[in-house]
């Protein structure tokens, strides 16, 4: 009863904390409503008149929701780079990031269900995946595995964080008995989180371009690029504009983590490059479409050939010590490598997969307005939502919330 009681308490106070905020913070919160309504509004529309107003059609029954999700799920993979250090390894200088970095995951996994929703048409046809409603089809299909790794992850960085916060929100300190086997669980998680998402492209026979024994270890060393490279951008946000402290060696750390990765996920990427067109055959013409373009068709070109630049760009600087301990420049590599691979792992990567078709037809993709407008409040959701969690625990990180308070 005593825990009910002090959880109301947490819910009064939090609500009163993300309710109340500077004018910078307010029009924050204004913008992110305004696209998350803007969104709705499109996907209403999406609702009412079906899957045909998007770019996608019978041969490219993928799109920029698909890419959007397979990135979100490295996002929300990443965060055990920060768990790892903190929990197993009992790293110090990782612990003031940590809860940040899992409440990024948590919103990335929500952005992930909701872009999957918007794939499938409508949530109305989400009782196809419930284990005896729907067809499940466990185990033979990846997708099965998909839908239960996520759910999984994002029970365990939901209940890990909350647990720690709601003990620190009594004045009481986690007990690790607690929540370090959930911690260590959730390190090996993440890496099926990413692994079975790769499974599920390289599973699909009649997509050669998806059937690469590199994809399931070059989702990772993305992945272990990108998300902490956001980390990183957010963590600098916080600690401009709050009085949660993040000291360089944190951010020093991370950087190292994201230049390791990126490095890694560059030589594969050369890897790749090889293996199609030193001795390409008819199984590498989505890769000449993806690079070259294709019998007069080349959408995709400035995509990639932006990306590739910006990630060789962002890796070479980052790797001189010099240069990655200059916040500044370690800000601006960090944004062009997450924009990178937001291109490598979404159009570089989903829309090629279909292009030729089996048949050898091309028939390009090119996402409508409608489909830009559901991306961007899914967006939008993602940020609210972390910005919510954030804003919370940092208040109880700093001692603003607290249950005694309430109780004198």
């Amino acid at each position: 009863m005593k825990q009910i009681k002090v959880f109301g308490s947490l819910v009064k106070d939090s609500l009163d904390t993300i309710t109340h905020g500077n004018v910078k913070y307010h029009i924050w919160m204004g913008v992110l409503t305004f696209m998350m309504l803007v969104g709705m509004y499109c996907y209403s529309i999406q609702l009412s008149e079906g899957l045909q107003v998007t770019g996608m059609t019978d041969r490219v029954s993928w799109g920029l929701y698909i890419s959007n999700f397979t990135f979100l799920v490295g996002v929300a993979a990443a965060a055990v780079m920060l768990v790892m250090p903190t929990y197993v390894l009992h790293d110090v200088d990782f612990k003031q990031a940590v809860l940040i970095g899992e409440g990024l995951a948590v919103s990335a996994l929500i952005m992930c269900l909701a872009f999957v929703i918007a794939d499938m048409g409508g949530p109305s046809v989400l009782w196809h995946m419930i284990p005896g409603l729907g067809v499940f089809n466990f185990p033979n299909s990846m997708l099965t595995w998909d839908v239960l790794v996520l759910n999984g992850y994002l029970f365990l960085n939901i209940t890990i964080p909350f647990y720690i916060l709601f003990r620190h929100y009594q004045g009481k300190e986690a007990k690790s008995k607690v929540y370090v086997p959930g911690a260590i669980l959730s390190v090996f998680w993440a890496v099926g989180i990413h692994l079975v998402t790769a499974f599920l492209y390289q599973g699909l026979q009649a997509r050669p371009f998806w059937n690469n024994a590199l994809l399931g270890p070059r989702f990772l060393a993305s992945a272990f690029a990108a998300g902490p490279a956001l980390i990183i951008l957010v963590l600098a946000m916080i600690r401009n504009f709050t009085a949660f402290k993040i000291e360089d060696k944190t951010l020093k750390k991370i950087a190292m983590v994201v230049t390791v990765a990126a490095q890694i996920n560059l030589i594969m990427l050369v890897s790749e490059l090889f293996k199609e067109f030193y001795a390409p055959t008819h199984h590498s013409e989505s890769a000449y479409y993806l690079f070259f373009g294709l019998h007069g068709k080349d959408a995709l070109l400035p995509w990639i050939w932006t990306a590739i630049p910006l990630n060789i760009l962002a890796t070479v600087m980052l790797t001189f010590h010099k240069l990655r301990n200059n916040p500044k420049v370690l800000y601006f590599c960090c944004f062009i490598l997450f924009i990178a691979i937001w291109i490598e792992k979404g159009f570089g990567l989903i829309v090629p997969g279909f292009i030729p078709g089996p048949y050898g037809k091309i028939s390009e993709y090119t996402p409508t307005g409608i489909e830009i407008g559901v991306t961007l409040g899914i967006w939008a959701l993602g940020a609210f939502v972390f910005t919510i969690l954030a804003r919370t625990a940092i208040g109880i990180e700093l001692g603003q919330l607290r249950y005694k308070k309430n109780k004198q």
